[in-house]
């Protein structure tokens, strides 16, 4: 049997792979522990990115990026869906297609050792460009996930055990966001 792949998209589009951002850019894009990930089950929500080196920035957009969370220039802008649709009922809006990356939510549906397959759970503003839309099927590695949804993270603990939590302990500590 052969190992899974993640799922193939148009126009050069492919999922982002979290571990490797986070490796590149340290405390600027930071990920859920490994430990997290590795017990995303299904009905679980995570949020992943797809993006394509085919497309750059646009004359017209902002050169400093206005999001809070980085508020740095812009090189390359992302598309981010704050809330997965079945959740939260968010108005269609059709801003134009510019072939930006877009972040997003899925809703898990299987997972296989490290791969999990899922349905897009946000109407996607770039649908033209990367032929994904809401409650599309998608499979992907967990270093595709770039959050877990806060609803979740208290199952997640739960199926941790002692040894796993201990060292998740250890990580937010590292990371400051516990004394």
């Amino acid at each position: 049997m052969s190992e899974p792949v993640p799922t193939s998209l148009a126009n050069g589009y492919k999922l982002v792979d979290g571990v490797q951002m986070h490796a590149e850019q340290g405390a600027r894009f930071q990920i859920p522990h490994a430990t997290m990930k590795r017990h995303v089950d299904v009905g679980d929500f995570v949020e992943v990115r797809v993006d394509s080196p085919r497309f750059s920035i646009q004359p017209d957009a902002h050169v400093q990026c206005e999001c809070p969370q980085c508020n740095e220039p812009t090189s390359k802008p992302v598309l981010c869906h704050e809330e997965p649709a079945s959740l939260v009922p968010i108005p269609k809006e059709s801003p134009p297609a510019r072939g930006w990356g877009e972040q997003f939510w899925v809703k898990i549906t299987a997972r296989s050792g490290p791969w999990l397959t899922g349905t897009v759970d946000n109407r996607l503003h770039e649908t033209r460009l990367h032929e994904l839309s809401l409650g599309d099927p998608l499979t992907m590695h967990e270093d595709h996930i770039l959050a877990v949804h806060r609803r979740h993270h208290h199952d997640l603990l739960g199926r941790m055990s002692q040894a796993e939590l201990i060292a998740f302990g250890h990580w937010l500590q590292e990371q400051g966001l516990i004394p």
